[in-house]
């Protein structure tokens, strides 16, 4: 069976892998068997479209401040349509070997951090999970291996902004694991399988961020509009430039960008962001909900198709 275990780096913080070469044939088809029994209640769904967000989540405190990103994301969950569930692909899931699908009927909410006030680590987000929609998004997601697993739960990169989005916890959420090994159009692929879930009310959400060298923050520095170094705001000019032209090739082939090898020191933040333009239909303009900076180099960009 898979286990997870913890990765701890500067810088990629806490991280859970599934581990292990037992994510084989048998898992997968006893996964996609799970899925067929879940197929007619999930058919008898009905719901609109929803749409695809993308949010740049950040430093987990803001979990619990009060800012102009938070009142934004607050202000967005009103917006927004209410979905039958919650789709998150978290830069804090990172698995290796196959793309792990959680299907707990209640995950639990993980504290993936370290140094924090103890009020971030009280902070619980109880929102429901949905087997059955998490169990067909097993047999969707075309790129292989795929499990359903009961482990890991909802990690800040889900909670921290679901708190703001929606504060009663009452959307079913479930999460979606980034396969490390695999290169970027992989991830880009399997937000395409994910489109087909939107039919059925499921909002695809990917959390991380667009500028994202947590070596190379300038702390302290307060939220603005500009990034505090040039780099940065480069980086995050030419993912918009490119996003406005929906030029999807370009945003995938991302080391090529001004400013990549600094913004994207490691992808997995960025990984997240391709799940959702994935995701999101090739003439689906992109409506920009924020953009900003925080700890001077840490692009705040959310983003929203359809």
């Amino acid at each position: 069976m898979p286990m997870t275990t913890t990765l701890a780096t500067s810088e990629l913080g806490r991280r859970g892998f599934l581990m292990g070469t037992a994510l084989g044939a048998t898992a997968v088809l006893a996964s996609l068997a799970c899925t067929v029994q879940a197929a007619g209640a999930a058919a008898a769904m009905s719901a609109r479209r929803m749409p695809v967000v993308f949010i740049g989540h950040g430093t987990p405190m803001n979990a619990i401040a009060d800012n102009a990103f938070t009142r934004r994301l607050s202000a967005w969950g009103r917006e927004l349509p209410r979905p039958t569930a919650i789709l998150s692909v978290s830069a804090h899931w990172l698995s290796r070997g196959a793309t792990g699908v959680g299907i707990q009927s209640n995950p639990k909410t993980i504290h993936d951090f370290g140094g924090f006030p103890q009020a971030l680590f009280d902070v619980q987000y109880p929102a429901p999970g949905h087997p059955a929609l998490a169990r067909e998004t097993v047999g969707a997601v075309k790129q292989s291996p795929v499990i359903a697993t009961d482990q890991w739960g909802l990690d800040h990169g889900t909670w921290s902004v679901l708190k703001h989005l929606y504060p009663k916890a009452d959307v079913p959420v479930f999460q979606l694991s980034i396969d490390f090994d695999k290169p970027a159009a992989f991830h880009y692929a399997v937000g395409r399988d994910l489109a087909a879930l939107r039919d059925k009310g499921v909002l695809v959400m990917g959390s991380g961020n667009v500028v994202h060298n947590l070596r190379a923050t300038d702390r302290g520095t307060p939220d603005g509009p500009s990034a505090s170094r040039p780099w940065a705001q480069s980086f995050d000019d030419a993912v918009k430039s490119a996003l406005a032209g929906r030029d999807d090739r370009a945003l995938v082939d991302y080391a090529r960008l001004e400013g990549a090898s600094t913004a994207v020191a490691m992808p997995d933040h960025y990984y997240p962001f391709l799940y959702a333009l994935g995701a999101a239909g090739s003439s689906e303009r992109v409506k920009t909900v924020y953009e900003g900076f925080q700890s001077g180099t840490l692009s705040m960009r959310c983003l929203q198709f359809g």
